[in-house]
């Protein structure tokens, strides 16, 4: 009797990578879900708020779930981040943080978030596969926080916080954007704080994004002025940057803590970046500080197939900029602000 030959499964080839013209790899990905917000914080939105977006406008979570798809599947995405405004304020979140986490294959996923809903949902994030949380920190004090935020809800965050790092969702890093005469005199302190609770602290040279065009360079506090106000304190040891994250980090030195400076303006890493962002309405976008969009949303209502999607998400990320040009003269803000772009 004649076999007939064993059936085999030849292997799937990798995606092309997601190219610019100038042979960047892109492998993160950056999906904002709402730019809602339950925060009002003086450097980024007015007192009385933003026009948010129509819900009719912003993506539903199978247009999500779709995009990311193509992301994972098609052009080499690795590394997914949920973002807003506030995520949180998704409705059904840990269902959809599900579905990506199904996905074949999978990406890393984290969250970006001002921690106020996370004592209530962190252990159902973890549970439905989210890997870890950024968490929005800029005081230790309450009635700074309150004076920042507009809201009176620093014990939240710190509750969200501990819950977060109850869940699993490690490492939990906070991210601290200090300002000149705000927030300045807090750094070294949020950095034993998070030394305490086994947190990863990050600081952030603030950017021109906030809605109000207020943001003020003098005001910005450097990156040599932040290592300096961590070393008036405690030894660093450096520890370099991790692949393309954009972070420069120091273990503070007796401690298992490594903290992060994030010098976007004045050690700009846009020669290495890897990040393409997602708004929540479906536009696609090649920089943080781009001032064009593609629409993906109005691909995917129109019925664009898969094949559609990708050769857009590709022309995309070719006209990528060399760097944002924060110093040039011909530098031009986005008219979205950080809320509405994701970050």
């Amino acid at each position: 009797m004649s076999r007939l030959p064993l059936a085999t499964t030849a292997p799937v080839a990798p995606p092309a990578p997601l190219l610019d013209r100038f042979g960047r790899v892109h492998t993160d990905l950056r999906v904002s879900l709402t730019d809602r917000c339950n925060l009002r914080c003086t450097y980024c939105m007015p007192a009385e708020g933003l026009d948010w977006l129509p819900r009719a406008d912003v993506l539903t979570d199978d247009e999500v779930v779709r995009l990311v798809r193509v992301a994972t599947r098609r052009l080499g995405i690795t590394s997914v981040r949920l973002t807003g405004g506030e995520p949180l304020l998704r409705r059904g979140l840990p269902g959809l943080v599900a579905r990506l986490a199904a996905a074949d294959p999978a990406p890393e996923l984290s969250l970006t978030t001002n921690g106020i809903g996370l004592a209530r949902s962190a252990a159902a994030l973890a549970e439905a596969g989210l890997h870890r949380v950024n968490v929005s920190l800029d005081t230790l004090r309450a009635d700074r926080f309150a004076a920042l935020t507009r809201r009176d809800r620093l014990a939240d965050v710190l509750d969200g916080l501990r819950a977060a790092r109850d869940a699993g969702l490690a490492p939990v890093k906070i991210n601290t954007v200090p300002v000149r005469g705000v927030n300045d005199d807090e750094i070294a302190e949020l950095a034993a704080y998070a030394v305490e609770h086994g947190y990863r602290p990050r600081f952030i040279e603030s950017m021109p994004l906030d809605a109000q065009g207020a943001w003020d360079r003098e005001r910005m506090v450097t990156a040599d002025e932040i290592l300096d106000r961590l070393g008036e304190r405690f030894a660093l040891v450096p520890v370099g940057r991790s692949g393309n994250a954009p972070a420069e980090e120091w273990r503070i030195a007796g401690t298992d803590t490594v903290v992060g400076v994030i010098a976007s303006v004045t050690r700009p890493f846009c020669g290495s970046c890897d990040r393409v962002r997602l708004t929540a309405d479906g536009q696609l976008r090649n920089c943080l500080f781009a001032t064009e969009e593609s629409d993906l949303r109005a691909l995917l209502r129109g019925g664009a197939d898969d094949a559609a999607l990708e050769a857009a998400w590709r022309n995309t990320i070719a006209g990528k900029g060399p760097g944002h040009a924060i110093d040039s003269p011909d530098f031009r803000r986005p008219e979205r602000p950080m809320s509405a772009i994701g970050g």
